[in-house]
């Protein structure tokens, strides 16, 4: 069957696999952290039960293997495959899109995917392990389309993925109670104002980072301040106690 198979079909080059590869992995790693994301919400870096943002993530993560493992059960083309021109087809009857089960059971080979790159790269059929088992083939889509949809679907899934990241990372940041506290002290700060020319805003994302671990909280951020004069890149340390509220440690203005 796979002299019959590479007579009707090419098989995929390992580099196209790969790269189809990455590219899912990409997507896919996107649309699970935005639904994480999403499903936290804005105000999770607020939230004083770590238990609850533990049962959040682990739902989310569930369902988002979900949809890994079966990302190519349209026509066997996951978006990756779709952008590098390649598609999965049943081992015995080329012609044949093998069944969802098949599919899903084939990807769930992706969770040791260091073996299956070894796999992939070694072996003279072009298989990796999940191929073998599920008996599938990778071969070249001969309808595959046109070049230049395929690299802006490429490059608009890369500024999608930025863009979400920004976007929603900087406004948990701006909700936390940690950068409250932080534009509450920089407002008393004299010296900020003289500097500023008194404070007409700050930017639109902060920097740096957030970590609650037990109750125990610790913030470095990054603030740009607006002022009617200069604007002001100040930097501030705080720390939480569990059950208490954000304090100043140090500012450097």
């Amino acid at each position: 069957m796979q002299e019959i198979a590479e007579n009707q079909y090419q098989l995929a080059s390992r580099k196209r696999r790969i790269a189809a590869f990455l590219v899912d992995h990409f997507v896919m790693t996107f649309l699970i952290v935005s639904i994480t994301f999403l499903a936290l919400g804005p105000d999770y870096l607020n939230e004083p039960d770590f238990s609850k943002i533990t049962a959040v993530m682990l739902t989310t993560l569930l369902l988002g293997f979900a949809v890994y493992f079966g990302k190519d059960s349209i026509k066997g083309i996951s978006i990756g495959k779709w952008i590098f021109g390649i598609m999965v087809r049943d081992e015995d009857n080329p012609e044949v899109v093998p069944s969802m089960g098949k599919l899903f059971f084939r990807n769930i080979f992706i969770i040791i995917w260091p073996v299956e790159f070894i796999v992939l790269a070694t072996s003279n059929e072009k298989k990796r392990l999940g191929d073998k088992v599920a008996k599938t083939i990778v071969v070249k889509n001969p309808k595959k389309p046109a070049k230049l949809p395929r690299i802006l679907t490429l490059v608009g899934a890369g500024l999608i993925f930025i863009t979400f990241m920004i976007l929603f990372v900087g406004a948990a940041m701006k909700n936390s109670d940690a950068y409250k506290v932080a534009v509450e002290n920089i407002e008393q700060n004299e010296r900020i104002i003289e500097e500023t020319g008194g404070i007409k805003g700050y930017g639109m994302m902060p920097s740096g980072s957030i970590n609650i671990t037990n109750g125990f909280g610790e913030a470095q951020l990054s603030i740009t301040v607006l002022g009617n004069e200069n604007d002001v890149n100040v930097g501030v340390y705080l720390t939480k106690q569990p059950n208490g509220d954000w304090q100043l440690i140090e500012m450097n203005p």
